[in-house]
């Protein structure tokens, strides 16, 4: 049963504010609230973005065109949002990982809550094939799903330790990472499970792409490498050039790139589809805490600046010009 909560919105004129350095290949936004740790961040349909706020327990919407952020407080002050995704009934899902539910907000703020029966850790969401919200529980190691009425199914029991975290949809199944075991999950609609271990063991995957070739790209963060898993399994990773990057967030854009965040050495960087290719680039302010990285329709990219409370857009234009190529390393 959800429990429906009133709208609810804080509101601010947070318009962008350009960084400095990188001759403008960065641009800042900042919500109302400080310290509010955005997380996962998606595109709606209303020309803005999306976004958790785990800090301090709101979703955040940014408008793409004035800049404006707009904040809507959850009823639990720990819920610890984290993973947010479009669904099929038009409102946006998010998993409370701390608070132990789902949630359900609409373009309008209209709120809603369905409170999981354990401690169960949701943490990323995506929309399934069958219309259905599919969620991680990273406490209980298990792949569950939503219906847009609000009801949860149970459906992959996994190892215990497993971890799972990040969800991406290829040929009508379920792909997932487990950050505690090592492995790239694949589940089917009907519950057939399927897992495989990553070239390097204990690799830590996280976050998970899809490419426009089929192939599907992964951070593994304890090996210091994307992982791509070909359409034929075949699983390929290739290091990034900077040590203990702490790799969190990556995706794929429609022209085959691949931005990923470096959340201890403050960078993004960006990945040809052949692997052959891994430039990076330094953000000009230190400690801000990388973690999803994004690409709108229209080509934007954005990411999340988790320890330093902000959304960053880059400009990959600008980042591989010549004017900036003192600060890309190779």
């Amino acid at each position: 049963m959800g429990i429906d909560q009133p709208v609810g919105i804080a509101t601010t004129a947070a318009v962008a504010q350009p960084s400095s350095g990188l001759d403008g290949s960065f641009r800042v936004y900042r919500p109302p609230t400080d310290a509010s740790g955005p997380y996962i961040i998606v595109e709606g349909p209303d020309d803005a973005l999306w976004f958790c706020q785990s800090q301090t327990s709101a979703i955040g919407r940014l408008d793409l065109q004035s800049g404006q952020i707009t904040e809507f407080k959850l009823s639990n002050p720990r819920a610890f949002p984290v993973g947010i995704t479009l669904g099929s009934d038009g409102a946006f899902w998010f998993a409370e990982q701390s608070g132990d539910a789902i949630g359900r907000i609409t373009l309008e703020g209209k709120l809603a809550e369905f409170p999981l029966p354990d401690r169960s850790g949701p943490t990323g969401l995506i929309l399934g094939p069958d219309g259905n919200v599919w969620f991680s529980e990273v406490e209980a190691g298990r792949i569950s799903y939503i219906t847009p009425s609000g009801n949860v199914v149970r459906v992959g029991e996994l190892e215990a330790g497993s971890r799972p975290l990040s969800l991406v949809v290829r040929d009508d199944e379920i792909w997932f990472s487990e950050v505690g075991s090592g492995t790239i999950g694949r589940l089917g609609l009907d519950g057939t499970l399927r897992e495989y271990r990553t070239p390097s063991p204990a690799s830590a995957p996280r976050a998970l792409t899809c490419h426009p070739d089929g192939s599907i790209w992964a951070v593994l963060t304890d090996a210091n490498a994307l992982l791509r898993i070909g359409r034929d399994g075949e699983m390929t990773e290739y290091p990034v050039p900077s040590q203990a990057a702490s790799l969190r967030g990556i995706v794929a854009t429609t022209a085959g790139d691949l931005w990923f965040t470096e959340n201890a050495t403050n960078r993004i960087g960006c990945a040809s589809a052949d692997g052959a290719t891994v430039m990076e680039f330094a953000l000009p302010s230190a400690g801000r805490g990388l973690r999803c990285i994004m690409a709108t329709a229209s080509g934007r990219l954005f990411f999340s600046a988790f320890d330093a409370g902000e959304i960053w857009e880059a400009f990959p234009s600008r980042l591989v010009s010549a004017d900036a190529a003192s600060s890309v390393l190779v």
